[in-house]
């Protein structure tokens, strides 16, 4: 009896936790991270301050559940998986692009929710240098799982990956230009296609 008792309390402070993040993320989105107060989150998210400390200790690891939140919605490694695991080249970068498409349409707002951040503690930096160092070894292995089949050396192609994948790349032409991301897409499946193949 004892052990579903500690079950359940687990499952409600998880689903506080989420409750506080989902609440976090629509304030900085509309508001930004520095300017949004614990006292603002706790408000949003129907809590006390107190839970907040309590669930989270600082607001930069409600920042952190977000982004993990985010990459497990998206389904991001479950379809890096994917690609790795693609022997043809062509096809491997179009679910390469497939991967970076689907990751931005699940959770844009978080990308700019991260970059706006940048601006703050040096321990925050530190965390969302790590969040981003992540991503970017991840597509360093999907474009290193295709080394015998690059027309350019390695490390330029991982380079070319990682410039199309740039966040101000997706701002420009989905959000500024008015791009599906079917468009959006096709574009970097075939920019990668071009650059990377002989």
């Amino acid at each position: 009896m004892a052990e579903s008792v500690k079950t359940y309390r687990q499952e409600q402070a998880e689903a506080t936790r989420v409750r506080i993040a989902e609440a976090a993320r629509k304030l900085f989105g509309e508001h930004g991270y520095g300017a949004t107060s614990i006292d603002a989150i706790a408000k949003e998210a129907g809590v006390a301050p107190r839970t907040i400390y309590s669930a989270f200790g600082t607001k930069r690891e409600i920042l952190s559940l977000i982004c993990d939140r985010w990459l497990e919605q998206a389904g991001a490694r479950e379809l890096a998986g994917e690609v790795l695991q693609e022997t043809d080249a062509a096809a491997k970068l179009r679910k390469a692009a497939h991967w970076l498409t689907n990751l931005y349409s699940a959770g844009f707002d978080v990308v700019l929710i991260f970059e706006a951040a940048t601006d703050e503690s040096a321990e925050t930096r530190a965390l969302l240098r790590a969040k981003l160092a992540g991503r970017n070894q991840v597509m360093d292995a999907i474009i290193a799982s295709m080394e015998q089949e690059l027309s350019i050396p390695l490390a330029q192609a991982q380079a070319v990956y990682r410039a199309l994948a740039a966040p101000g790349v997706y701002r420009e032409l989905v959000d500024e230009s008015g791009w599906s991301e079917t468009e959006f897409e096709q574009w970097v499946s075939e920019s990668l296609q071009r650059q990377l193949l002989a």
